[in-house]
């Protein structure tokens, strides 16, 4: 299954072009999320309408249409996407990526990805077997990029040999054990805690915080791609769930704790979620009204679950990660909650209201480890969600 998998596919031209329709649709059915780059010859031969409709996405063709740039840079697309698939892909294609040419937006989002890259070449049988089509090949084998087919077999102009372009379910299978290759949590559970926690003052008012669960969510999709077992730990949010992974939605501190420890054993524990430390002592069963009075609000403090797993003794997890918001002092408070909190990691961030934190689409990360400080340049909270989970990939993968 691809559930969760974000794949780029770039149609370049000839007649092969047509079973990128089946591939699309081939992927859509294991769960994978397509985006399509069409290109000027792969257009003669299908359709943006029929791509948008199979990938439910928008299709992408023009270099320098100043609407894609402002919805989606070609350099973010290639970018956000786990796995680049060229299907099929041309001599002239792949001339461009050995020379590094970038001239349309096929070769520029190829050119532009520190993502693997997977080819299904497919092309007159003269061609494939032209000195410099080997040569290019060699190339970008060289460069680690992996392919698929071609097959042998009857072509379009009428010749026999190698170059048709694999069938899809053949390239299905090769992304596939891509992915199964490039799993290092597979086999390993993880447990993720997000978003804020709703403590009840009656039944129509609570405390809260500004959590949007962004960076959490990010997180738990970032280890189910890399193949964990992940369940999601979320208080109330407005992000959509995770593909591939257990969402358990729960509304106070409390709960998400049941939830925490329902969710043992596991291997790692993130708790990203922004838990409210008090709640009303007692709250109220019908709504309070206005009396001209002020109420008193007698506040009591919650469990504190990143404590409660970091000195969970034999059930704690071989790997505690938390997070420290903050709006002053930020690696100071870190470092002495890390200890405090019986965690492996922290990561530290600055939430004052100048950040932007809360809500935005950005972190600033301070890493705290028995090690030291690592500071993170500011990213995206998808890229920082994908560098920790390869550092907790790394760090599983040693001895224990």
């Amino acid at each position: 299954m691809l559930t969760g998998k974000r794949i780029l596919l770039i149609i370049a031209g000839g007649i092969a072009a047509y079973k990128s329709l089946e591939l699309v649709r081939r992927l859509r059915e294991r769960g994978a999320a397509v985006r399509a780059i069409l290109t000027k010859g792969g257009a003669q031969f299908v359709t943006p309408l029929s791509l948008a409709a199979l990938t439910e996405d928008k299709v992408y063709q023009d270099l320098f249409s100043l609407t894609d740039e402002s919805e989606m840079g070609h350099i973010e697309l290639s970018r956000s996407a786990d796995l680049l698939v060229v299907a099929p892909a041309s001599a002239d294609l792949m001339a461009k990526m050995a020379a590094g040419l970038a001239d349309d937006l096929a070769s520029t989002a190829l050119l532009a990805t520190d993502n693997p890259v997977l080819l299904a070449p497919a092309m007159n049988v003269r061609i494939w077997r032209h000195p410099a089509t080997e040569a290019n090949l060699r190339t970008l084998r060289a460069r680690g990029v992996a392919s698929v087919g071609p097959n042998e077999g009857d072509m379009a102009c009428g010749e026999f040999g190698p170059g048709r372009l694999a069938e899809p379910l053949e390239i299905v299978a090769a992304i596939e054990a891509h992915f199964k290759a490039a799993a290092p949590l597979r086999g390993r559970r993880a447990l993720v805690t997000s978003g804020p926690t709703h403590e009840a003052i009656d039944p129509v008012r609570y405390i809260a915080n500004r959590s949007s669960g962004k960076q959490g969510h990010a997180i738990a999709a970032a280890l189910a791609r890399l193949g964990a077992a992940t369940t999601l730990v979320t208080g109330p949010s407005h992000e959509p769930e995770p593909p591939g992974v257990a969402v358990v939605h729960i509304e106070s501190a409390r709960e998400m704790l049941a939830a925490a420890l329902a969710a043992l054993p596991a291997d790692v524990a993130v708790c990203a979620a922004a838990v409210s430390d008090w709640r009303p002592a007692d709250a109220a069963e019908q709504k309070l009204k206005k009396n001209g009075e002020t109420p008193h609000l007698a506040l009591v403090e919650n469990p504190d679950i990143l404590a409660t797993l970091g000195h969970g003794g034999n059930r704690r997890p071989r790997l505690v990660v938390g997070f420290a918001a903050e709006t002053e002092n930020v690696v100071a408070y870190a470092t002495a909650k890390r200890l405090k909190k019986g965690c492996d990691w922290i990561l530290a961030n600055d939430v004052s209201p100048a950040r932007g934190t809360f809500g935005g689409d950005a972190n600033t990360i301070h890493l705290v480890s028995a090690e030291g400080v690592e500071d993170w340049p500011t990213m995206s909270k998808v890229e920082v969600a994908e560098r920790l989970a390869a550092r907790i990939a790394a760090s599983l993968a040693e001895p224990g």
